[in-house]
């Protein structure tokens, strides 16, 4: 693996879709690392560990075990050390609530996880090539919510 590649970490407790995920980055032309936790308690643990490096992009699920993905990105952009990671949230939820609620409370995109492989490979390639800088600078809601045709 490149040393300049980029450095994914997925939270998501549901095996298949990790595995999804897994294979779609596999097929996409950027050099990646990926790593995966199962559940909220397990991403906390591991992104407050001193020796962890952190990722260049968190996709996080909604809906864990233990702690939440909501509650996650609350006590992330809490810690000062993790506050600017880049988020991307990634739910089966598509619910408005979710949606403002993760935006108010600083995601950068809002992912509703797709169904089959093509729109997947689609979606990961959009997020992984965004120009961060300026998705952030100029977040708003209708630039938060990912729409791939």
């Amino acid at each position: 693996m490149q040393k300049n590649a980029l450095h994914i970490l997925l939270a998501d407790d549901d095996e298949d879709d990790r595995l999804f995920f897994k294979d779609a980055f596999e097929e996409v032309k950027v050099q990646t690392k990926v790593e995966f936790v199962f559940d909220g308690l397990q991403l906390m643990e591991h992104l407050m560990n001193p020796d962890t490096k952190l990722p260049d992009i968190l996709f996080l699920d909604l809906n864990m075990p233990k702690k939440t993905g909501k509650e996650c990105l609350i006590e992330i952009k809490k810690t000062e050390h993790l506050k600017n990671l880049i988020i991307a949230i990634y739910s089966t939820s598509s619910s408005d609530e979710d949606i403002e609620d993760t935006f108010i409370e600083g995601a950068n995109i809002y992912i509703k996880k797709p169904s089959d492989f093509n729109t997947l490979k689609k979606i990961i390639n959009e997020v992984i090539t965004l120009n961060w800088h300026y998705h952030t600078s100029g977040l708003n809601r209708d630039n938060f919510l990912l729409s791939i045709k």
